[in-house]
């Protein structure tokens, strides 16, 4: 089931706090960004963070789950998104701990 419109632009708006944040859909997916870093995947409706020294502590004990089948275990957030405070200060720290995404080096032009 791929993740309603609606519930990511909901979520977006919750995190707001945390700094520019933005999403791109992929495979009826989201991966959400804050300042140019992936921190969470929004899939089947539910909330996925990446998975940090910070968030752990900030969380207290997270549910890791996978996101899709196949992935790596993410903390999945269950209600507390809800808690635009809480859910901010939580996308702000794993944006803080991630590190700066790599410039892509230009191709070459093919012969």
């Amino acid at each position: 089931m791929a993740t309603d419109q609606d519930f990511m632009e909901f979520l977006a708006d919750q995190m707001a706090e945390a700094g520019e944040i933005t999403y791109r859909k992929m495979f009826g997916e989201y991966a959400v960004y804050c300042r140019d870093k992936v921190v969470a995947l929004v899939c089947d409706n539910q909330l996925f963070v990446k998975p940090t020294p910070g968030g752990r502590a900030y969380i207290g004990a997270p549910t890791p789950a996978p996101p899709y089948p196949g992935a790596k275990d993410y903390f999945r957030i269950e209600d507390a998104f809800e808690d635009r405070e809480w859910i901010a200060g939580l996308i702000r720290l794993t944006a803080q701990e991630l590190p700066d995404a790599q410039k892509k080096k230009p191709r070459k032009p093919k012969r």
